[in-house]
């Protein structure tokens, strides 16, 4: 029989490199995510190994040194910076009769400990039921009749099977109720997609500053703290911008390197908000030295959940952590020349803004990301004059909501005539309705048609 042993706060951090020695980055990363999980790190061990050991990951030889450095260090748990398996997360708990958690682990209590909301707690309790399940190693034999005497049956199964009939349970109930959360965004979703209002996504990799630049835009409150997954449950606004009118922001959850599978899975209904947005703001951190590393993953994660083709906006954050010498980069389609420091906006081939050099914490280049934005959300936008008859008045009314109206003449008849500022797209749609057409802008169409 084995019972795990208890979890505590000191741990000592244990880094693999499987073909490579570890990367320093890597390994600060780990440190900041046990950090952030509440641990306080007492020591670190590095390994480096042409592939993992089956019994340990690390090999007997390191497994006896990190069991020694533990009880000398006093630690309550073993962390470890790799995927293990099931069998060798249960070897290294009886080898140091201490607490192991691999890196998937830890970036689940991590979620467990920030969920906030009702839909981000049954999220994270579904990720965690379902790395669990192939991790049951507590079997209570004396419990076990299986083979009774005399040709009798026992009383029945064992705890561990008990355990994982409960568990298969509890997933199920999870699954129906994040199931029903998502038809209920999905209403949302479909109303908003009612009225045309334009959706921008944040994403980026984790402690880039998305909920900085959320509450800058927005004027929202959404906390925000210098660490990782500080905020994991999406906040959606609304925020006016020059010439498009009403569009609506989604503050979604950041992401990190090896995210595990069964968070992927887990927050796929919020990660829906990223999917059905009509442009992705991707923020970077641009003092992070890794910048471009993190830009491949986030992408990534974002191609996995079907969000790969959506337009993307790069917004470089914190460039007033930026030392003004260093080179904006080396990779041409992330550094464009100049000083990574000075806020500023990069144009693409098509005219519309693809980089945008910003700080949120000081406001430097803000109003010009707002202008980027406005024009990048609606790269179709034109402006138009229609004829709008008394059919029509509806449709005037849903103009003027979606602030799309610039100016407006009243005609003899009691008709309008708009100066309208609108996708293309939704411009051939509102000309297919009855007693709305395309005015001529010339003088002597107006001049017919306005008293």
């Amino acid at each position: 029989m084995f019972e795990r042993p208890r979890g505590g706060e000191r741990a000592i951090l244990v880094s693999v490199g499987i073909g490579h020695p570890v990367d320093p980055h890597d390994a600060a990363e780990f440190k900041a995510l046990a950090a952030s999980a509440g641990t306080l790190c007492v020591g670190a061990i590095f390994a480096t190994r042409s592939r993992p050991d089956p019994k340990y990951f690390v090999g007997s030889g390191k497994a006896e040194e990190i069991t020694a450095y533990a009880e000398e260090q006093g630690a309550d748990v073993v962390l470890v910076d790799q995927t293990l398996t099931p069998s060798q997360e249960r070897n290294l708990e009886k080898l140091t009769s201490r607490r192991v958690l691999d890196r998937n682990g830890l970036i689940l209590d991590i979620f467990a400990q920030r969920a906030r909301s009702f839909e981000g707690k049954l999220q994270v309790e579904l990720a965690q039921l379902s790395h669990l399940a192939s991790r049951l190693v507590r079997g209570w034999t004396h419990l076990e009749r299986q083979k009774g005497g005399i040709g009798l049956r026992g009383p029945g199964e064992t705890q561990l099977e008990t355990d994982r009939r409960l568990i298969a349970k509890r997933i199920r109930t999870l699954k129906g109720r994040l199931e029903k959360l998502a038809r209920q965004r999905d209403t949302s979703r479909h109303v908003r997609r009612e009225v045309p209002v334009p959706t921008v996504a944040l994403v980026g990799y984790t402690n880039a500053g998305k909920s900085t630049l959320f509450n800058a835009l927005t004027g929202a409150a959404t906390y925000v703290a210098d660490q990782l997954f500080a905020t994991l449950d999406p906040t959606v606004r609304q925020v006016k911008l020059t010439g498009v009118g009403e569009v609506v922001l989604a503050d979604t959850v950041g992401f990190v390197r090896a995210l595990p599978h069964e968070l992927v899975a887990a927050f796929r209904s919020t990660l829906q908000e990223a999917r059905d947005a009509d442009l992705l703001l991707h923020v970077v951190d641009a003092s992070d030295p890794l910048r471009n590393e993190r830009i491949d993953q986030v992408r990534e994660v974002l191609k996995s959940i079907g969000a790969g083709e959506i337009r993307e906006l790069l917004v470089f954050n914190k460039v007033d952590l930026v030392d003004e010498g260093v080179p904006a980069g080396t990779r041409p389609d992330v550094a464009v020349g100049g000083i990574a420091a000075t806020p500023r906006i990069v144009m693409g081939q098509e005219g519309v803004a693809v980089q945008a050099w910003v700080s949120a914490a000081t406001g430097a280049g803000l109003e010009d990301l707002r202008n980027a934005l406005a024009h990048a959300v609606r790269p179709n936008q034109v402006r138009r004059t229609l004829h709008l008859g008394l059919p029509a008045a509806a449709v005037r009314s849903d103009l003027y909501r979606r602030n799309a109206v610039r100016a407006e003449r009243q005609c003899d008849d009691g008709s309008w005539e708009l100066d309208v500022e609108l996708d293309l797209t939704e411009v051939a749609k509102l000309l297919g309705g009855r007693g709305v057409n395309l005015v001529d802008n010339s003088n002597t169409s107006r001049e017919q048609r306005v008293a």
